[in-house]
């Protein structure tokens, strides 16, 4: 079998819902609101890519991650590049990325210690259907009412340099040390290289593919894993079905059939697509 319909881990945070996403149960009113839903791969920790939902009601912390030097200069295996694909967004809802203007490590400091930075953040207002690429020093926030669909790199390290007053742990040290406080540049991608593929990201650590529905051959390169994520719509990949909400591993060569009207996603680990 070349397709693994991978297994969920629901995350409880202080900026999650109650109210999740079709094909999520949504928790009881009594439990801690869901902010994640990862899917896992067969092994976990040796995996390049993590694909998770996020479904925020608050926003997130004002946040940076290292990139893989960084990363590895500390023991950690990767850095952290991450993109967004924006499924629903409530009016007024936004995200930021980066500062409106060039800050000093002294003043970044600063501003994370009297709130201030978050005033400086570039916030763009976001609507379903935006798609936004995140790399490693990029500081970020994601803000409250939006459901997105997050592709990074396999790493869980955040630096955290402000989080409204929520009794949270800050890493002011790592946090600055690794920022690019700088105003953010979208990298560009080569958007549609067919009719039924979209190229959201190629490179430099992951490419992301957007595809409609219907049949198509995936040849993966040999020890080389993609992340198959169907947005919307239902069908086979080989023998296993899916439906949308779930996250399949792939390897080697697997036919996708997959409904009219599907909204589909594949990563995979590289800087070129295949």
């Amino acid at each position: 079998m070349t397709a693994t319909l991978l297994t969920t881990r629901r995350v409880e945070k202080p900026w999650g819902r109650h109210t999740l996403w079709p094909g999520f149960p949504d928790p009881a009113a009594t439990d801690a609101p869901i902010g994640e839903v990862w899917f896992e791969a067969p092994d976990p920790e040796g995996a390049d890519l993590l694909v998770k939902y996020l479904f925020t009601s608050e926003k997130l912390s004002v946040q940076v991650h290292p990139d893989d030097a960084q990363a590895r200069a500390r023991g950690l295996p990767r850095g952290k590049d991450e993109c967004w694909v924006v499924l629903a967004a409530e009016p007024d809802s936004t995200i930021a990325l980066g500062t409106l203007a060039p800050i000093s490590k002294e003043e970044l400091r600063q501003s994370a210690l009297d709130g201030s930075i978050e005033h400086k953040l570039d916030w763009k207002p976001v609507k379903a259907g935006d798609f936004f690429y995140s790399p490693s020093g990029t500081i970020h926030a994601i803000g409250a009412g939006i459901t997105v669909i997050e592709t990074q790199q396999n790493s869980d390290t955040t630096y955290r340099l402000y989080d409204y007053g929520r009794p949270r742990e800050l890493h002011l040290d790592d946090g600055v040390a690794v920022s690019d406080a700088a105003p953010y540049v979208a990298p560009g991608a080569p958007g549609r290289v067919a009719d039924d593929r979209i190229i959201l990201v190629e490179g430099p650590k992951f490419v992301l593919e957007r595809w409609p529905g219907g049949t198509r051959s995936v040849d993966l390169p040999a020890g080389v894993s993609g992340w198959f994520i169907p947005v919307t719509g239902e069908g086979t990949a080989d023998d296993v079905a899916w439906q949308a909400g779930e996250c399949l591993m792939l390897e080697g060569t697997t036919q996708i059939v997959a409904s009219a009207g599907s909204d589909l996603l594949f990563a995979y680990p590289g800087d070129k697509r295949i």
